[in-house]
């Protein structure tokens, strides 16, 4: 099956990325040699009840399913595309606390140059890890 960016993002732009209050999970591993990140977060999940990555939405569920998480189909800048269209809406769509998974993060990851600067945007969102979200992200704003 040929996977098609308009479709990938039009899924990015239109499924649910809705979390409940104090559940949002973020990780990041672009440019990281490991996934310890993304494990990491998948293990927390695995033992919150409520928490959801955004792999875990309808919108992350369906476009992991269909495989856009890496894919020949498409090209890299435009599966980028679809991934930051996603990941800006769960933070627009989170509230409360997050737990962010971000060791290491590097600043052209998506956590740095999309999820950062839209948590800041987030008035909904007042902490991560339980620290201050200004605190917590001073180190990941370029």
């Amino acid at each position: 099956m040929s996977l098609d960016f308009s479709e990938g993002l039009h899924i990015a732009q239109t499924f649910s990325v809705q979390t409940e209050i104090n559940s949002a999970v973020l990780y990041s591993i672009s440019y990281q040699p490991t996934t310890q990140n993304r494990d990491a977060a998948y293990e927390y999940v695995k033992t919150h009840l409520c928490a959801q990555t955004l792999d875990d939405t309808p919108c992350g569920k369906t476009l992991c399913a269909l495989g856009y998480q890496s894919t020949m189909d498409i090209a890299p800048g435009e599966l980028k595309k679809i991934w930051h269209v996603a990941s800006e809406r769960f933070i627009e769509a989170a509230s409360g606390d997050l737990k962010a998974f971000v060791e290491g993060a590097d600043k052209r990851s998506t956590f740095c140059s999309v999820e950062a600067p839209a948590i800041l945007k987030n008035e909904k969102i007042k902490t991560i890890n339980g620290i201050d979200k200004n605190v917590f992200l001073k180190d990941f704003i370029a």
